[in-house]
């Protein structure tokens, strides 16, 4: 019997267009009904036009994400402590694998307007809460994560497949540059929203507005392309594997496991500063003298415009700046890649470090260290997505954003501003209450990020040892001039 009579079929009618398996290669042809879709050719200017929906579309997911770190009146309720933690555990520890399983095997158009169309909901009922009802609120904005879950996950490998090269690097430095953008953008909306209408509810009823806008743009200029189709030259069809033997696959990819664990660290250390920088900034300033002490932190919404202003702008010239460095690098050193994020990490650490000293004497020296490490860390963004694109297979690349997601949620920027916390509150009991005490624990407690940072560098140093060999492994199962069943991590050399 030839392998397209043992092709497992699914009844679900979510099923993607691309009617071919999902794991090893078979150099058959596929199904003769699916080779319509498989042919059909996807013109340029579409795939742009998609490449600048999907950017705006993550614009509003980390707008959203930040809208309400930038009014700190409600951010203590909802972020700081176990709440916070919850939140994000809950809402990427048990949504995003799901979302990758279900991204890797069936339509992935589909499942990004479902979770977007559950984003608008949750988000605008989120705003409609009372007080009195503060954890229905923790209830929505949790479940706001399904939207971030399901369109996180699925729409970088949509950009993986209708781009190759050096000109999908491009296109996934564009989708990237947009975290950073909208997380500043997010702080600098909050904040404003609220002082203006005296009401933080008001903050979160904009972007949902916007995301219906993204919403019908997604449901009308959004392609779905065939899966591996810009990887894929030689016409091989990819054979269904198992959850199990996915994850197995990735578990074994070495340079996937070190780049998480490298993500990780950064996430760790952007959802750490991003919480409590204005905070600190402002304990800072109350030590000099130069504002007066407030009973709700920062005193000044200046801290979060400011700080805002630096993610923005220092976003946007690290991601370009990382990927043209990349683009030279990349065809002279094989490894470049993680090397770029290893000196971006390792690099960054010391330029935070000095930030956090210099907070006691001088603010504008301190604003200055920060710009500069928020750049150098920002040269990792695109980079760490499009080595995820080329050492993974294109039918198990959702699954590995969704395992990555959870990961560096999970272990990073979930728990991080927690512990910061915890920590700072551990260092009360040591010395008598007063502002200057509150600003040194707070100090003492931040002082852990450029340590992470390096540890972050080293893994990535650890991924450039295994880069070139994982890539050419991917490669070679892509164009199908492997045998599904060898074990491709050990038979490249």
């Amino acid at each position: 019997m030839t392998s397209n009579q043992h092709r497992p079929k699914t009844p679900l009618s979510l099923r993607s267009n691309t009617t071919v398996g999902y794991g090893s290669m078979n150099s058959e042809q596929p199904d003769s009904d699916a080779s319509p879709m498989q042919t059909t050719v996807i013109s340029q200017k579409r795939s742009y036009i998609a490449v600048g929906v999907l950017c705006y579309i993550n614009l509003l997911n980390y707008m959203d994400r930040y809208t309400i770190a930038g009014e700190h009146t409600v951010i203590k309720a909802i972020s700081s402590g176990m709440v916070q933690r919850k939140i994000f555990i809950c809402s990427f520890m048990f949504l995003a694998p799901v979302f990758g399983y279900l991204g890797d095997r069936y339509d992935r158009k589909l499942i990004m307007i479902a979770g977007l169309i559950v984003w608008i909901v949750t988000t605008l009922g989120s705003s409609f809460v009372q007080k009195t009802h503060f954890w229905v609120l923790v209830l929505t904005r949790a479940l706001v994560g399904t939207g971030e879950a399901s369109y996180s996950t699925i729409a970088p490998t949509i950009i993986g497949d209708l781009f190759t090269g050096t000109k999908r690097t491009l296109m996934i430095s564009f989708f990237y540059i947009f975290i950073p953008v909208g997380s500043g953008l997010g702080y600098i909306l909050g904040a404003t929203i609220a002082n203006a209408t005296g009401d933080w509810r008001w903050a979160l009823r904009v972007n949902p507005v916007l995301g219906g806008l993204g919403l019908l743009l997604l449901v009308f200029l959004i392609p779905n392309p065939p899966r591996g189709a810009s990887d894929n030259q030689s016409g091989a069809t990819m054979e269904s594997t198992s959850y199990t033997e996915d994850v197995k696959y990735l578990l074994k990819n070495r340079s996937f496991v070190w780049s998480s664990l490298g993500v990780t660290a950064m996430a760790f250390v952007t959802g750490a500063l991003a919480f409590w920088t204005p905070t600190f900034l402002s304990r800072a300033q109350v030590m000099q003298g130069l504002s007066p002490p407030c009973k709700e932190e920062p005193c000044k919404p200046l801290d979060s415009y400011i700080f805002g202003a630096i993610t923005v702008v220092t976003g946007i010239v690290g991601v370009f700046l990382g990927t043209c460095i990349s683009k030279k690098l990349r065809d002279r050193v094989p490894n470049a890649d993680p090397l770029i994020c290893a000196v971006g990490m390792l690099s960054s650490s010391p330029c935070f470090f000095i930030a956090i000293i210099l907070a006691g004497t001088s603010i504008p020296a301190t604003y200055t260290f920060i710009a500069i490490g928020e750049t150098l860390l920002s040269l990792n963004w695109a980079i760490l997505a499009d080595i995820l694109l080329y050492v993974v297979v294109p039918t198990r690349r959702a699954t590995a954003e969704a395992l990555q997601i959870m990961v560096c949620h999970l272990l990073g920027d979930a728990g991080s501003p927690y512990l910061i916390g915890v920590i700072s509150d551990a260092l009360n009991k040591y010395s008598p209450k007063s502002y200057s005490w509150d600003f040194r624990r707070l100090e003492y407690s931040i002082l852990l990020c450029p340590f992470i940072g390096v540890l972050g560098g080293l893994f990535f140093l650890i991924t450039s040892l295994y880069i070139k060999e994982d890539r050419k492994a991917a490669e070679l199962l892509a164009s199908a001039k492997i045998k599904p069943e060898m074990n491709i991590f050990k038979e490249i050399n």
